[in-house]
């Protein structure tokens, strides 16, 4: 039996090629402990955080030459997981597809605490109602008539973003395919790729077929977006109708990390790589660049951070920032290593050194935990019955 988590602070998730690893801080984020690796010897692509509905919950996906990829949770930060088959994620035998990889996991908005999302490979959406029991493939994207025409992109056919923007509307990305919006829940899809290069192509700019790379969006203005491309760099301030380019200044407009300030919709961060034939930091100085007025320019971060003989990578779910004021920055690399910033970029630290290779970076501000006492006051207080207020006669 798994035991109730009961945690505050920060926590720093970081998925790599050989397991998972969880980092804790207190808010102050001056010191960092190690746990893990756990899922030893497990590619693990994606991990998330739910912390709704009274939940510590650590959800990861990860693959195995044997076993294939599987869907695992967590109720005691990281020390026991789920077996293989309890959130079974299956293709509908008729769609002829078998699951090859999870690449993103997504819990819902706290207004659905049960609803959460996957992103996987082949490019599929899978949406469950019930915490993450049991899931269905979006019939929607699984039966689109531009699936036949979707290829594979370096890392596959994958869908790895997922953007809820409201109730009714949702946005995802994939390699090869591009981004694609709902505005009914997930019903029906559109294209929405109108002004994105697809520079590999004989048409520079198709209906679809870009190579996004990742989508940003801030809670606050939902409607605004951040996409880094596959050569290009965009934001949308229309829900993603039209992109308008913001590659103002950057040394590459090539790259996969991206992530948006907590607190303001016009700060997002990039880590832009060389090219897609050298794969690694332009002048192999390790910069993460940062814009504060949405993209018109933007500064590079390396205080703290290697400026020789860097030749780093980070990849697409590399990147995160948590929601603490001031904001904290994070991101790992292909080499192992993990850096933090706790002045939202302004100076960098070394969390972790010599990890396997990060494919992914999540972090999460736990609230505490209730205590008994407490959570026995609130039930007393949602049973009592409301205190009734005089009537006032007409005089």
């Amino acid at each position: 039996m798994q035991r109730k988590a009961s945690s505050s602070g920060v926590l720093l998730l970081v998925g790599t090629t050989k397991g998972a690893f969880v980092f804790r801080s207190s808010g102050a984020r001056t010191k960092w402990t190690m746990s893990g690796p756990y899922l030893r010897g497990e590619p693990v692509y994606a991990m998330a955080f739910d912390g709704r509905a009274g939940r510590q919950r650590l959800w990861a996906g990860t693959g195995n030459p044997f076993f294939g990829s599987s869907l695992r949770s967590s109720d005691d930060m990281g020390e026991t997981w789920s077996d293989r088959e309890q959130h079974a994620i299956k293709f509908p035998a008729a769609s002829g597809l078998a699951l090859k990889q999870i690449w993103q996991i997504r819990p819902g908005p706290a207004n659905h605490p049960d609803l959460m999302y996957c992103g996987v490979e082949p490019s599929a959406l899978f949406e469950s109602r019930d915490a993450g029991k049991t899931w269905t493939a979006n019939a929607g994207l699984l039966s689109h008539e531009h699936r036949v025409k979707w290829t594979p992109g370096g890392g596959g056919l994958c869908l790895h973003t997922i953007v809820p923007l409201n109730d009714s509307r949702i946005g995802v990305a994939m390699s090869t395919g591009g981004f694609y919006r709902s505005d009914d829940g997930g019903k029906s899809w559109r294209a929405r790729n109108v002004g994105v290069r697809a520079e590999f192509l004989p048409d520079k700019y198709p209906e679809f077929g870009q190579c996004v790379h990742k989508v940003v969006s801030h809670p606050a203005r939902p409607e605004r977006l951040f996409l880094q491309n596959h050569w290009g760099l965009y934001r949308s301030d229309d829900w993603g109708e039209t992109w308008h380019d913001i590659a103002n200044g950057v040394p590459s407009d090539f790259g996969f990390a991206l992530a948006i300030h907590p607190h303001d919709p016009d700060t997002a961060y990039i880590v832009p790589l060389e090219s897609d034939g050298f794969r690694c930091v332009p002048e192999a100085k390790l910069r993460v660049y940062r814009t504060r007025d949405a993209g018109k320019s933007w500064k590079p971060l390396a205080r703290g951070l290697p400026q020789e003989g860097a030749f780093e990578s980070v990849l697409r779910d590399g990147m995160d920032t948590d929601t603490s004021d001031p904001a904290g920055v994070y991101f790992g690399t292909r080499s192992g290593k993990v850096f933090a910033s706790r002045d939202e970029g302004a100076s960098w630290e070394t969390v972790a050194k010599s990890l396997p290779s990060v494919v992914c970076v999540k972090a999460v501000v736990l609230a505490p935990a209730p205590s008994h006492a407490k959570r026995k006051m609130a039930t007393a207080r949602s049973k009592r019955k409301p205190a009734r207020r005089p009537v006032r006669g007409s005089h």
